[in-house]
């Protein structure tokens, strides 16, 4: 089987405590053996997808295997079209470049509900929201990309994996994948 979930702002993708005050996945009622393939920050919401069946984290999340997974970055600053094409050349992290990406101003800009707490808001500081579309997942790659380029990442929401998306998911909320579904996430070309 393999699980949709709408992950909220603040909830590890584990379902053991850290120590911390973040949530676990263990308080939202998945069916009993399943895990999380991949990640996302604590601090990052969107699609994350659980299965009870091994190997899927080398056919979904492996580079080589061209799954694109596509983010929203609400960033300070509106960045330039040099700006997002440096991002889609790929930028030097730490001592990593990044893939090539596909990088964009959304427009229009999404309207996506508050988060709780609320973002840093900065008078003088304009933000907005940018997609990116990566085919790896380095650890916090997309708020180290942009704050590369000048544009700190304020709120970070994964909004699709291939061709599956949050579609209308609410956070906290998860379904079980049908089977024409499970077929399009295992076929790179429908990327």
């Amino acid at each position: 089987m393999i699980l949709a979930f709408h992950k909220p702002y603040g909830v590890l993708s584990q379902f053991t405590p850290d120590g911390s005050a973040n949530r676990t996945l263990a308080e939202f009622g998945f069916p009993k053996g399943v895990y999380p393939i991949g990640r996302l920050d604590a601090d990052s919401e969107g699609l994350l997808l659980l299965s009870d069946e091994a190997g899927l984290n080398t056919r979904l999340l492996d580079p080589e295997h061209g799954h694109h997974r596509t983010y929203w970055a609400q960033v300070e600053r509106i960045p330039t079209a040099e700006t997002l094409a440096t991002l889609a050349a790929g930028v030097t992290i730490q001592d990593y470049k990044t893939r090539p990406c596909k990088a964009w101003l959304l427009d229009p800009q999404p309207e996506v509900a508050p988060r709780d707490p609320p973002i840093r808001v900065r008078k003088n500081i304009p933000d907005c929201w940018i997609a990116l579309a990566l085919t790896e997942g380095k650890n916090r790659q997309v708020r180290r990309m942009t704050a590369a380029v000048g544009h700190p990442t304020l709120r970070l929401m994964r909004i699709r994996m291939g061709v599956l998306d949050l579609d209308g998911l609410l956070p906290g909320a998860w379904r079980e994948l049908d089977d024409s579904e499970r077929k399009l996430i295992f076929d790179p070309s429908s990327c």
